[in-house]
């Protein structure tokens, strides 16, 4: 399998190393409270974001061959990224209340969702004369690095006044903290019918 790959999909290996690598950092962070991890997991997210952008720039300068794997890979490697490592970061961060954890679970299963369509509808959508898809259906899932953003602010607030999340709510006996809502504005937003012109 590892002969089939292209340099694209090498650079998408790239983007799921860095979620996978991210989320370990989290969990690194966990039992020892050192603000480095968490720091390495902030920049590591965005790495991914440069991995996701090179992959289709690396493609298509290799016209002569074409990756069998890249389009599936591609999701799959977001999925882990801008799906899932997000959510663990937001756990880490403080976000384990009951309705937290609902609200993030809603989050990944919106970005999978959203990515399950699109492999699905791009044939479909695409454009007959160039083969390209002209818009995306929903926001793609890169967009969540506007949430790791938000994060990594709130992250470093805290560390200087305490205020991380804004304070938090009970709910039929599960908290829910107010910042979590911003997972679920965004999951919304990917599983949308709103078209947005594709670059």
């Amino acid at each position: 399998m590892l002969r089939s790959y292209t340099a694209a999909d090498a650079v998408t290996i790239g983007n799921a190393s860095c979620g996978t690598i991210a989320i370990f950092l989290c969990l690194d962070y966990v039992p020892t409270e050192s603000p480095r991890y968490l720091w390495m997991a902030f920049i590591l997210i965005p790495l991914a974001l440069v991995c996701d952008v090179l992959d289709g720039f690396v493609a298509r300068t290799q016209k002569s061959r074409q990756s069998v794997l890249g389009g599936d890979l591609d999701s799959l490697a977001d999925v882990i990224s801008f799906g899932v490592a997000p959510a663990v970061l937001g756990f880490t961060l403080g976000l384990r209340g009951g309705w937290d954890m609902v609200c993030l679970t809603y989050f990944v299963v919106c970005g999978v969702s959203r990515l399950a369509r699109f492999n699905v509808t791009a044939e479909a959508l695409a454009d007959t004369s160039t083969g390209k898809v002209k818009y995306f259906e929903g926001t793609p899932i890169p967009t969540t690095i506007i949430i790791v953003g938000v994060l990594a602010i709130a992250f470093m607030l805290e560390r200087i006044d305490g205020a991380l999340w804004f304070g938090s709510m009970r709910i039929a006996s599960a908290t829910l903290h107010p910042l979590v809502l911003l997972y679920v504005a965004s999951g919304s937003a990917m599983i949308s019918t709103i078209r947005i012109p594709k670059p």
